[in-house]
């Protein structure tokens, strides 16, 4: 078990920050699927492996069961989290600096609450990270805690993964 643990650890530092740099650079995340398959397809050997699988069972109620994120919500997790970051001022001043954030969303006004909804400062600078953040729910959106804000955009991503 530690054996799938630091190589799940290795996957999550290395791939997925190779992957989310990757993404940045773009705007739609379904593009990039063909990097996602091989990660995949390592995430659900590792998941078979833990679980003591067959080739054969379903790998939806494994990830399900060892609750992991799919490898493409695993990555917006990870550019949602930077996007909270660049909104709190907790990143580098250079990425803070590429968002600007406004408080109610154009495509949906919502007078009860602050949407905090994001768009690109400069034209020129394609970034998917407005795209994510904009897709995510209201709700959370406007969190402000760390620790609050990982645990419902998980919950958020579990549920589009596995339809609870």
């Amino acid at each position: 078990m530690a054996f799938l643990i630091s190589n799940r650890n290795f996957m999550n530092n290395k791939w997925t920050s190779l992957t989310a740099q990757i993404m940045t650079s773009c705007r739609l995340l379904s593009i990039y699927s063909f990097i996602f398959m091989p990660l995949q397809r390592a995430q659900n050997a590792a998941a078979r492996l833990a679980l003591g699988l067959d080739h054969r069972s379903s790998i939806t109620t494994a990830l399900r069961d060892l609750h992991w994120l799919l490898v493409k919500h695993r990555i917006t997790f990870k550019v949602a989290t930077l996007m909270h970051r660049a909104l709190h001022r907790r990143c580098p001043t250079y990425l803070a600096d590429l968002v600007a954030f406004s408080s109610t969303d154009s495509h949906r006004q919502l007078h009860s609450t602050m949407t905090r909804a994001a768009a690109i400062q400069r034209t020129r600078t394609q970034f998917c990270g407005p795209d994510v953040w904009n897709s995510l729910p209201p709700y959370v959106r406007t969190i402000d805690s760390n620790s609050s804000f990982h645990r419902a955009l998980k919950t958020h991503l579990f549920q589009l993964a596995f339809n609870n």
